[in-house]
């Protein structure tokens, strides 16, 4: 593979897993636990929302047939999409919401930031304007797991069930593959073995 569809491929990628977070989070507009939580919900999938409309944007660019962020978002067969199966997953209670966020975030979090230093001028500056947004969602998302485990049995029951039901979608943020080794060798782009590694800790 030339290093050129593979930069293609990578940033669609990135789109996809953003775009479909988006739109999970803003299925629970009117079904949070409390009002404050379905606002931030609201932002974080907007938040989302724009950083796949950046990754769409530049998707069309670099492959030069004048696709628009519209024509990737909307004009793909659904086979056609490359997000993780960890972002698809339903909703569910408000535990498997978090769970969902933190397991992925935390991938995330560390992709962008090694995206920000990669030879790819453009998408180096959008993941500096992405990891912004995605350290504080992190934050946020954490806190909950953390006060959600260390709460009540049943709030400790049902994160601690969201973790184990989630968990095995997780390897396939770090499978790897043709794609993920030619955008670290040759845009210096992210390494999944050290991103593994910080995430497991």
């Amino acid at each position: 593979m030339n290093k050129e569809d593979a930069l293609l491929i990578y940033t669609l990628r990135l789109g996809d897993n953003a775009l479909v977070l988006a739109q999970r989070l803003i299925e629970l507009v009117a079904h949070g636990p409390e009002l404050e939580e379905e606002m931030a919900n609201a932002n974080f999938s907007l938040d989302f929302l724009g950083q796949a409309r950046m990754f769409y944007s530049l998707a069309g660019e670099l492959e030069g047939n004048g696709r628009t962020e519209d024509d990737f978002a909307y004009m793909r067969d659904e086979r056609e999409f490359c997000s993780f199966l960890l972002v698809e997953q339903p909703n569910g209670n408000f535990a498997d919401t978090i769970a969902r966020s933190v397991l992925f975030e935390e991938f995330y979090l560390g992709q962008l930031e090694a995206l920000e230093h990669c030879t790819e001028p453009q998408l180096a500056q959008v993941a500096a304007r992405a990891v912004k947004e995605i350290r504080y969602h992190r934050r946020h998302n954490s806190t909950w797991l953390v006060r959600l485990g260390d709460g009540t049995e049943a709030s400790h029951a049902k994160a601690q069930a969201a973790i184990d039901r989630l968990w095995r979608y997780t390897g396939e943020m770090f499978a790897g593959d043709e794609v993920d080794d030619t955008l670290r060798d040759e845009f210096h782009g992210p390494d999944l073995a050290r991103i593994e590694a910080a995430w497991q800790e």
